[in-house]
């Protein structure tokens, strides 16, 4: 197989392309004509899959009151002391690559105003504005201007590259951050500036704003790891920034995608690095940056980093929260719409199981167990996102409706009923979705009514809409694009 697979590896990529579209259309499919082919079997499924639903949700309370905990002590630490009782400690140095276009100025300084406000000595910091060549080199040159006078001189470089898109490279934040850290290393560290054993780097999207303790900790934890050139650090990622502009349709989705951010940190079993992370400079390099022809670059490096170092990678958690601007735009309608294609991006990411799934194959070197798990939680996370609404949201009501003689049979009466009463328990957890949002949503402004507060909560009725169009629809939409062949092109979610 192994020979197969590397003689044929441009066929063999193209079928591993087609399979989630394949399984995501044949699982929502399932029940409507397995409900006459095999109906007993649809309805345990469907129960069964409720079950797990239900333990699932219980376990995100869980790691979401335990990162919680966690958080809140980190936030209260002396990090800084701690860092100091290394010999080594003035050593370590933190590169924060920022790829940009056309974000406007006050994102940039509010990203760049909390780097300044970090409790580690400002000195320690590099910063990257990582800009593309076809923002106008006017727009470009005047906003680095602008805030290189302003913040320039807290930092140890201030810095500013311009990525320009060359043959075989996509448009997107992998080819821009990689032309970045390639020209810092050739400048910087070539040149015996930096010593490479003592960086971190960390890509920062442009409008993420940091926990003042972020930069302390994880130059602590970077000293404190005796595999620091195999860790990945990652802290959670909450979109909290514009939380109170957004409509109640994308504010409910943006509430739940940082309650899970959160609560994925103390799953160092399947916890992957994403949006905002860090590693050792060391091992960027010697896995060769980012892939400049792929759009996924946030699991697509830890897993292009994983094979090449023959597995051994861990993402350790950083207990710390770290604030990003959900999408949005100047109308309702067009904020719905700049939130969808944010969600069909990042759903986007299945098109890195082809190369995944073909590395698995060919290895030989990684443990059988190691690789397996992580390839199992991969695959489970991309080719159900768009099957899980389905079968939740609608389950056996439909298929009963369709195949009305099995709806009046004891399984057919029983297991819709049984499903119902295990999502109405599942709800229970949201008790502990509204607390912790609560504690980490910034306070309400002047500008929204206390009456808005209050009925915040009954927002989340709009669940089943908000699953079925920032779920359901994009992942469908991104699987069936690549299945087609329809490569989709990186579009820079709005910031306003």
């Amino acid at each position: 197989m192994r020979n197969f697979i590397v003689n044929h590896e441009r066929q063999v990529l193209r079928f591993f392309e087609i399979l989630p579209g394949f399984f995501s259309w044949n699982m929502i499919l399932l029940p409507y004509w397995g409900i006459f082919v095999f109906p007993n079997f649809v309805a345990y499924f469907v129960l069964l899959f409720n079950v797990y639903w239900f333990y699932q949700s219980f376990l995100i309370a869980i790691t979401s009151i335990i990162s919680h905990t966690k958080i809140q002590a980190a936030i209260n630490y002396d990090w800084v002391s701690d860092l100091k009782t290394f010999p080594d400690w003035d050593k370590v140095h933190n590169v924060v690559i920022i790829p940009t276009y056309k974000e406007p100025l006050h994102i940039l300084e509010r990203t760049i105003n909390s780097l300044i406000n970090q409790t580690l000595p400002t000195e320690m910091i590099s910063v990257i504005l990582a800009m593309e060549e076809k923002e106008p080199k006017e727009d470009r040159n005047s906003k680095f201007q602008t805030l290189n006078s302003k913040y320039g001189k807290y930092f140890k470089n201030f810095i500013q590259t311009n990525h320009e898109l060359v043959a075989g490279e996509v448009a997107g934040k992998a080819s821009n951050e990689k032309y970045a850290a390639v020209w810092f290393k050739k400048n910087y560290i070539g040149k015996g500036k930096l010593d490479i054993n003592y960086l971190t780097v960390t890509s920062c999207d442009a409008d993420h704003k940091y926990h003042p303790n972020h930069f302390a900790c994880l130059s602590f934890k970077f000293l404190d790891c005796p595999t620091r050139y195999r860790h990945f650090w990652q802290p959670a990622v909450m979109f909290y920034n514009n939380i109170w502009e957004l409509p109640a349709i994308t504010r409910v989705p943006n509430t739940f995608g940082s309650i899970w951010n959160l609560s994925q940190l103390p799953r160092k079993d399947r916890l992957i690095n994403a949006q905002n992370y860090s590693l050792s400079y060391k091992l960027l390099d010697e896995v060769d940056y980012w892939d400049a022809d792929k759009i996924p670059e946030d699991w697509g490096i830890f897993f292009k980093a994983y094979y090449k170092v023959k597995g051994g990678l861990e993402v350790e958690p950083i207990y710390l929260p770290l604030h990003a601007d959900a999408a949005q735009s100047t109308t309702t309608w067009k904020t719905i719409k700049a939130q969808y294609e944010q969600y069909r991006r990042w759903a986007w990411g299945t098109s890195d199981d082809s190369w995944i799934i073909k590395n698995y194959l060919v290895d030989r070197e990684i443990p059988f167990w190691d690789k397996t798990t992580r390839l199992g939680f991969v695959l489970w996370a991309h080719f159900m996102w768009p099957v899980n609404w389905f079968i939740i949201t609608i389950g056996l009501t439909l298929p009963t409706l369709i195949n009305p003689a099995f709806g009046r049979t004891a399984l057919g009466f029983m297991v819709p009923k049984l499903s119902s009463i295990i999502l109405t328990l599942s709800l229970g957890f949201l008790i502990v979705l509204f607390f912790i949002n609560n504690i980490y949503k910034p306070k309400r402004p002047e500008t929204v009514s206390i009456w808005r507060t209050i009925l915040t909560p009954f927002e989340f009725i709009l669940m089943p809409v908000v699953g079925f169009f920032f779920s359901a629809l994009p992942g469908l939409d991104a699987h069936t694009r690549l299945m087609l062949g329809k490569y989709i092109e990186y579009k820079v979610t709005e910031k306003v």
